[in-house]
Order: structure tokens, then C-alpha cells, then sequence
């Protein structure tokens, strides 16, 4: 080995190699989090966060996090989940990864989106981020088999559904299409 190969760093980040825990505690309090809700974002348990406050060096994957978060205090704030404003949440997916979480109140025919992925080809209504209950119903039935089907009793049917309805149909097969890594989570 030269001597130019020694002073290479092992590491193509410039991220630390550890952080105290006085660090990780004015990152949380930065953030306006108690112990349980940086545990929450951060993947572990409450005790690990109480641990890693009182330690002088702390190293792994939280040093890569806290290295992000100090650089845009706003990240955790675009993965929370926001209060559930209607009766009926549909979670857009693509594979494990939420794309758009839907609110919807059928009764007064009202939508409330919040979009997770910046990409509009992944989201559920792609560049609309107001969308109308009109736009919803579009969705939701683009996400199952036409009405025009052939041979749509016998689907229905196999489905135990009495009828063409796009939420009962998306409940029953989680709105999965051929195909495509797309799906849909109702919650109620």
C-alpha cells in the first residue's frame, strides 16, 4: 500500500462515526419529541432512546439518521401519519412503501389526501393534490375490474360480493391489479 492509499478514507460518507448522547437528546428536543416519540421515528424502543441520551459515544445507523435530521429538521414531519380527519382511510401503497394516505366521508362526499411520495406517477391521484370525491370514485374503480366485464356476475360471485361496488371490491382484493406493485389498505 502507498502512502496515498492510507490517507483514503474507508468511508465515501462524510457521515460521523458515532454522536453523544447529549446530541441525540438536543436533536429530539429540537424536534419537540418526547423519548416514546423519538423511539416511535427512530425504530426502537423508549429505553434504547433513554440508553442512548446517557451515553457518551453512540454509533450505528441512529448516527445516520440524526447526521440527516440535523440537516433538515422538517424529515420527520413528512413521515407522520396525519389524524384520521374522515371515517374511512385508504392507505395507497407501492409494495411496503405508503405513496398517499385518502380520508373520505362518503355521506357528505368529501376527500382529504396527503401525499408521501414526491413522484406523481406513484401517487394516487398523480399531480392533483385536491382531488374531488368524483376524482376518488374514479380511483377507486380504476383499481378494480371494469363494469363492463365479461362474465362479471361470476366474478362478483367468486368475490361474495352482490353486487359491483368498488370499495367492496378493493376490500377484497386490496385493489391489486395485474402486473403492477400497487395496492390498497382500508382502515375503518
Amino acid at each position: 500500500m502507498n502512502q496515498g492509499e492510507k490517507l483514503m478514507p474507508q468511508n465515501n460518507y462524510i457521515i460521523p462515526e458515532h454522536i453523544t448522547g447529549k446530541e441525540i437528546k438536543s436533536i429530539r428536543k429540537k424536534l419537540k419529541m418526547t423519548q416514546k416519540e423519538f423511539a416511535l421515528f427512530s425504530g426502537v424502543s423508549k429505553p434504547t432512546i433513554e440508553r442512548w441520551e446517557s451515553e457518551e459515544m453512540v454509533t450505528g445507523p441512529i448516527v445516520t439518521l440524526t447526521e440527516i435530521i440535523k440537516r433538515d429538521l422538517s424529515i420527520p414531519e413528512k413521515f407522520r401519519i396525519p389524524e384520521k380527519k374522515y371515517k374511512l382511510r385508504l392507505y395507497y401503497m407501492f409494495e411496503n412503501t405508503v405513496c398517499t394516505i385518502i380520508d373520505i366521508d362518503e355521506v357528505t362526499r368529501s376527500v382529504s389526501i396527503k401525499n408521501y411520495i414526491n413522484n406523481p406517477q406513484f401517487r394516487a391521484f398523480g399531480i392533483n393534490t385536491e382531488p374531488t370525491f368524483e376524482d376518488y370514485e374514479e380511483f377507486l374503480e380504476s383499481r378494480c375490474f371494469p363494469r363492463s366485464r365479461d362474465k362479471m356476475k361470476l366474478e362478483l360471485d367468486r368475490l361474495g360480493i352482490p353486487f359491483y361496488d368498488p370499495i367492496l371490491i378493493v376490500e377484497k382484493t386490496g385493489g391489486r391489479m395485474a402486473e403492477d406493485s400497487f395496492w390498497i389498505k382500508i382502515e375503518r
